[in-house]
């Protein structure tokens, strides 16, 4: 077994009537969304789905963004990627942006009174327009010869992610400008030589969120959680088809 994976979890478990807030992430958001019953089983039961291995390569490309975007945060002053796109913003300066980010630790919370589910998400960057409205930012990473986009089906999970955040920031009194932007970072491969060296086109894509979904999740998670039966599949769950075909194989 991986000692990185428990199948049999026994902790962070959800216990129906307990006074403590329960944390909701904004991944396990996603998760229910695309399937209840995976989130079920691994929010109430306590087996999630095996994890995938760590992206290591696009963690360092966040790091060094925002260590980047930190240097022009300390001198108040505009990234030149901002100016190249007449962003009138510059990087927003707040005590809490190193929790924010800080996903398994903190991230922007929100302790929804309804449900007592304490909502949260780890975000990439914020910026601020000179009427102080947040912009969100999330960084991302690939390596392809088409011009990157977000309108790939499999990019909703990225918009979702994006509504979250400003769903959060909202919910904590900042205004949210209602565009955020996708920073993708795109690693030129058609090179000769590497050279030790990966060469990046970036682009700024930009999106207008709707949050107005995020409130009847929340909702429908809570419901789901503090039933007894177990919920239906996803639609499209690969997990949930591979757990029945393996029940036919066994049958």
């Amino acid at each position: 077994m991986s000692k990185y994976y428990n199948p049999k979890r026994a902790k962070g478990l959800y216990k129906p009537g307990a006074k403590e807030p329960f944390r909701v992430s904004r991944s396990k958001i996603d998760l229910f969304l695309g399937c209840p019953r995976c989130f079920y089983i691994d929010r109430r039961l306590g087996t999630g789905q095996p994890p995938g291995f760590p992206f290591s390569l696009n963690r360092a490309v966040d790091e060094l963004l925002k260590t980047e975007f930190d240097a022009y945060r300390a001198k108040g002053q505009a990234h030149p990627l901002m100016k190249q796109n007449k962003i009138d913003a510059i990087p927003f300066q707040h005590e809490k942006l190193d929790y924010w980010r800080d996903s398994l630790r903190g991230g922007i919370e929100y302790l929804h009174a309804k449900t007592n589910l304490l909502i949260t998400g780890g975000i990439d960057d914020v910026w601020v327009t000179p009427k102080r409205e947040l912009i969100i930012v999330d960084y991302k990473s690939t390596s392809k010869k088409d011009e990157v986009t977000i309108d790939e089906d499999w990019h909703d999970s990225y918009k979702r992610q994006m509504e979250v955040y400003q769903w959060l920031f909202r919910r904590n009194g900042f205004t949210v400008y209602p565009t955020g932007y996708f920073l993708y970072c795109n690693a030129d491969a058609g090179k000769l030589e590497f050279g030790s060296r990966l060469e990046f086109d970036i682009t700024l894509l930009p999106y207008e969120g709707n949050d107005s979904w995020v409130e009847k999740a929340v909702l429908d998670i809570h419901a789901c959680l503090n039933s007894d039966a177990l919920p239906e599949e996803g639609d499209d769950c690969d997990f949930c088809h591979y757990r029945e075909a393996v029940r036919e194989h066994e049958g």
